[in-house]
């Protein structure tokens, strides 16, 4: 049977497709675990709103297990849920895994949440973001850009024993070992030469008209490379991009600055 069970904060019950169950006052209900069968698929996010319609998604796809939202990992943590979890979805948002504070969580989400799996669901699905979250020990990382239907196959295969990331991300990361095996490419291959060079002039501060006299180029020229980089990086400015760069290639920031 495919049960689909969600918390409600306000009337301190677990909703099932049909009927509610009440679980007590919210101060006797802290550590209480929640009454759901073995092997539930757990989605994890602070929005309401997001997590019951996945969950309603999810649920319409018949994944034959329930499905239980809760709004932190605290919660989950708590009531000992790892127990019945088969699978934890844990929505991030437009929040980057290389960001200190994310991808402590993650890892304490991994230790937590054990033996059962972590599936990350983010809006960014840059190569560098899925490889250090993969890093962290998560066994699957999913772009709010793909389907429902691949959000099921990815949490099936998850939950089978596998490990998902998004087919782009494996072939932009075939690529670029092929590419490595000819010539190595600046910054993981991430930029095109041309757009490394432009990377590395934002980086050290400089103006438009300095980054093109310098790589003999028009300033058009240039700031077209800037908006694609930007749109590779999701960065909104070149602050940003200099930001980005430093993180999440701190070795080749040092010998740049040193040149």
């Amino acid at each position: 049977m495919n049960t689909f069970v969600q918390e409600n904060s306000g009337s301190r019950s677990l909703s099932f497709r049909n009927f509610a169950v009440p679980i007590g006052k919210e101060e006797k209900s802290a550590d209480m675990p929640l009454e759901v069968e073995p092997s539930a698929i757990f989605v994890i996010d602070k929005h309401a709103l997001g997590r019951e319609c996945l969950a309603q998604s999810l649920h319409t796809h018949r994944l034959d297990v329930p499905i239980v939202t809760l709004s932190s990992l605290e919660q989950f943590v708590r009531r000992g849920l790892n127990r019945t979890a088969s699978v934890v979805l844990i929505n991030i948002g437009d929040q980057k895994v290389s960001e200190p504070s994310i991808g402590n969580y993650l890892s304490k989400a991994v230790t937590d949440c054990a033996p059962a799996p972590v599936v990350v669901l983010a809006d960014k699905e840059d190569i560098s973001q899925i490889l250090k979250a993969l890093e962290y020990g998560v066994r699957g990382y999913i772009p709010t850009s793909v389907s429902i239907n691949v959000c099921v196959e990815a949490l099936r295969l998850t939950m089978a024993g596998g490990t998902f990331v998004p087919a782009s991300s494996v072939l932009a990361m075939r690529n670029s070992s092929q590419d490595g095996l000819q010539e190595p490419k600046p910054m993981g291959g991430l930029f095109t030469l041309r757009q490394a060079e432009v990377v590395n002039a934002l980086r050290r501060g400089k103006a438009n008209k300095i980054i093109a006299y310098e790589l003999n180029l028009r300033e058009s020229t240039v700031k077209v490379h800037i908006r694609n980089i930007m749109k590779k990086l999701k960065a909104s400015n070149r602050t940003e991009v200099a930001c980005m760069i430093n993180d999440l290639f701190p070795t080749e920031s040092a010998s740049s600055q040193m040149d």
